[in-house]
């Protein structure tokens, strides 16, 4: 219990304890700051508890389900029946949830980060006050502060939450598997549910405003995923709008417009994941002169730096994808840059992923981003379907597609749709940052027979010198 409001002072400060603020914490804590770390609800941030990691942990049981009722039948291997107890599936997923916040709690202490439970509010420029429930107010005095408090779900006008109306916490946190569940938005997230709910076991339909659903990625990608989602019982509503809801205790059905005509569907829920607005909102970054642009999002420089000069921000409330790889990047940047350091922030070798199915993962220039930039390029591919570890995995859809710069061959990009893509993007992340070219990936040696090897294949066709298959 804090007795008073004597202000307790600290190096840096830093808001949020999500992959970007825990991260940024150690290190700061690392460099010789005196640290002090405010979370107003649960440690570890949106991404371990209700979104990352648990979705994950649901989707890998989809995947478990899906292939204990029907993923062996081509090798002779069948089930009669699977039997899915959905409460002991999240009280698994749960456990996970508590290994990681747990273990992110224990690194905190264990590089002296000092915790604080509450919600901040800056008082002044070098000041917040952080009320909770224990006590009513505590300022905080800092020489720097690195705010990282992530964002939330966007909630539609016309599709209020509700008991049957959710966004990707609720669809994480259902206690039963829907038998009907309708998900309005084809971007990552409704596609990943969509996709660990169909293997479970549910009849989804996904509602998607453009003319495709994971429009970030490049079309024969996203058709790659809507072909395997279809196959598996997916509908697929393009050109899609919502419009209402009529909700009763058992059910909702809603209303949209597809393609100009209008259509209603029923479902035991409706999940609306529609994107993502940053948690910028009543924490008095206005009265402190920290400069905002357009949604709500912060201003910052390459080194994460606001218009007020010893605050910095990272993540989801600044500007580019909301992954939590990056705010993990943008932390130690940060952190960093308030040690003196002369750390800035890159994005060329950052990777997108979708965990769907198959799985999507692009990290660099895309072959039509690198000619927009004036790049004359090679664009170089190799498919699964000619990779033996891929073909015994039962698993080969797909294709890595490497970008090379033609003059050098260069490795500036690169795009995989296949299993383990998310695994397999780093190795071309490490060739962009490191200036690797082609052959630098073809003449390392990849074990066999491995996935990897698609990266050393693709080099080589890039190099005008496949093996495994012809010009």
């Amino acid at each position: 219990m804090v007795v008073g409001d004597f202000a307790e002072e600290t190096d840096t400060l830093i808001i949020g304890s999500g992959p970007g603020g825990y991260v940024a914490a150690i290190r700061a804590a690392q460099l010789g700051q005196k640290v002090t770390i405010v979370e107003r609800e649960y440690m570890g941030g949106v991404c371990l508890n209700v979104g990352c990691i648990p979705s994950k942990a649901l989707i890998e049981a989809g995947h478990k389900a899906h292939d204990a009722k029907e993923g062996g039948s081509d090798m002779g291997i069948t089930t009669e029946k699977v039997n899915i107890d959905f409460s002991k599936v999240q009280e698994w997923k749960a456990g996970v949830v508590k290994k990681l916040t747990g273990g992110v709690e224990g690194l905190l202490k264990g590089n002296k980060v000092n915790i604080v439970r509450g919600e901040a509010y800056f008082s002044d420029a070098d000041q917040v006050k952080v009320s909770s429930e224990e006590y009513s107010s505590q300022t905080y005095k800092f020489k720097n502060c690195i705010i990282a408090t992530g964002s939330t779900p966007i909630e539609l006008p016309s599709l209020k939450y509700s008991k049957r109306v959710i966004n990707s916490t609720g669809a994480l946190a259902l206690e039963e598997i829907p038998e009907k569940l309708v998900v309005v938005g084809g971007g990552y997230i409704g596609v990943e549910l969509a996709g660990a709910y169909a293997n479970l076991g549910s009849e989804v339909t996904i509602l998607e405003g453009e003319k495709r659903i994971l429009g970030g990625f490049e079309k024969q990608m996203s058709q790659l995923v809507q072909k395997k989602l279809k196959k598996n019982g997916v509908t697929i509503e393009t050109e899609a709008f919502a419009q209402s809801v009529d909700e009763s205790d058992s059910s909702v059905k809603l209303t949209a417009e597809v393609k100009g005509e209008e259509k209603t569907f029923e479902a035991d829920y409706v999940l609306v994941s529609v994107g993502r607005k940053p948690n910028t909102e009543e924490m008095g970054l206005e009265q402190i002169g920290v400069e905002l642009e357009d949604k709500g999002f912060i201003k910052v420089d390459k080194q994460c730096r606001t218009s007020v000069k010893n605050i910095f921000a990272i993540g989801d409330i600044i500007a580019g994808p909301a992954l939590a790889h990056k705010a993990s990047y943008e932390g130690k940047v940060a952190a960093e840059a308030i040690s003196g350091e002369a750390a800035e922030i890159d994005y060329i070798g950052i990777p997108m992923v979708v965990f769907s199915d198959p799985e999507l993962a692009t990290v660099g220039y895309t072959e039509a981003e690198a000619k927009d930039e004036g790049y004359d390029v090679n664009a170089s591919k190799f498919p699964f379907q000619a990779n033996g570890r891929a073909l015994s995995l039962n698993n080969a859809d797909g294709f890595m597609k490497l970008i090379t710069r033609k003059e050098d061959d260069l490795v500036i990009g690169a795009q995989i749709a296949g299993p383990n893509a998310s695994d397999m993007i780093a190795e071309v992340g490490l060739a962009i940052e490191a200036g690797m070219t082609a052959e630098d990936l073809a003449m390392t040696i990849h074990a066999h027979p491995s996935l990897g090897e698609i990266t050393m294949e693709a080099a080589e066709v890039a190099m005008g010198t496949p093996i495994h298959v012809t010009k």
